[in-house]
């Protein structure tokens, strides 16, 4: 049984996939703002419209039909300092259930300070424990010298590079108002002392049926490579809300062996009006 997608699935919510997504040409990334090495750097200013302090999110992870594991992403409390700089606080934790630790027992814990203005990541640190394999990792982003310091070494990064749980922030933040089924998305993100280029499709809007109810969904499809664990470029889709909050509904993605699905199941502390949510 391939259990490793678990992993996949919890650091990379945000559609992203690291076994090697990559895409040739994409457009312009919405959010960024080009730095000019002869300028003194000053960090962009991005109005966040999509989420605030004591936001919790939980999902259900499906491996096939068997309900394996759960993942909560939380905003804290407050605004904190780090590096002089405000910051959100975000933690994620991913495990499976009891009752599947005998297959494959998992307990991720990821964290990240996301810049207030920027929402751009200051600092990550994870703490995985999956099986007998263990990995820690903590890491400093230094936006205006390109630069990402941590303690599995110093690595050049483009500006503005996320980790796998501020992209998911970041992400929430675009304006797919105007975009149109085929466009793409670019977005460097820092993984086990490695930056992919990764990227995303718009594949439209759908309304779908879930646990929190029906609702109305903007449709988003990585780019994969096809290796061991996927068959086909396109053989994941995500769905977030349509409306300002632009959380996470549902995942679904085929592997080698079988399938993952992951569903909202509870939310709390939305910025805005969940009016993508269908009232019945």
């Amino acid at each position: 049984m391939n259990i490793k997608p678990f992993y996949f699935t919890l650091t990379l919510l945000s559609s992203l996939i690291l076994t090697g997504a990559a895409l040739s040409s994409f457009t312009v990334d919405p959010l960024s703002s080009a730095v000019n090495a002869d300028e003194a750097f000053k960090y962009r200013k991005i109005t966040n419209n999509a989420f605030t302090n004591n936001e919790k999110l939980e999902f259900r992870v499906h491996y096939g039909l068997i309900n394996a594991a759960s993942i909560v992403f939380e905003v804290g409390p407050a605004l904190v300092q780090k590096y002089d700089r405000k910051c959100f606080n975000v933690k994620a934790e991913g495990k499976t259930l009891k009752s599947f630790d005998w297959a494959y027992k998992v307990r991720d814990r990821f964290e990240t300070f996301i810049d207030a203005e920027a929402m751009a990541p200051i600092s990550y640190n994870k703490s995985v424990q999956e099986d007998k394999y263990t990995d820690n990792d903590l890491v400093t982003f230094k936006h205006n010298s390109k630069k990402l310091f941590g303690v599995k070494g110093m690595l050049d990064m483009p500006v503005y590079t996320h980790d796998v749980i501020s992209s998911i922030y970041y992400v929430r933040n675009i304006d797919f108002t105007k975009s149109k089924v085929g466009d793409k998305f670019p977005l460097d993100v820092y993984l086990d002392n490695k930056i992919y280029n990764l990227g995303f499709k718009y594949a439209g809007k759908e309304t779908i049926t879930t646990d929190i109810g029906k609702v109305k969904c903007i449709k988003l499809v990585p780019t994969l490579i096809v290796d061991r664990v996927f068959k086909d470029q396109e053989d994941m889709t995500v769905w977030i809300s349509d409306d300002e909050n632009k959380i996470p509904i549902r995942i679904k993605a085929k592997i080698m062996v079988g399938s993952i699905k992951v569903d909202l199941t509870s939310y709390s502390g939305l910025k805005n009006d969940f009016k993508a949510l269908i009232k019945k």
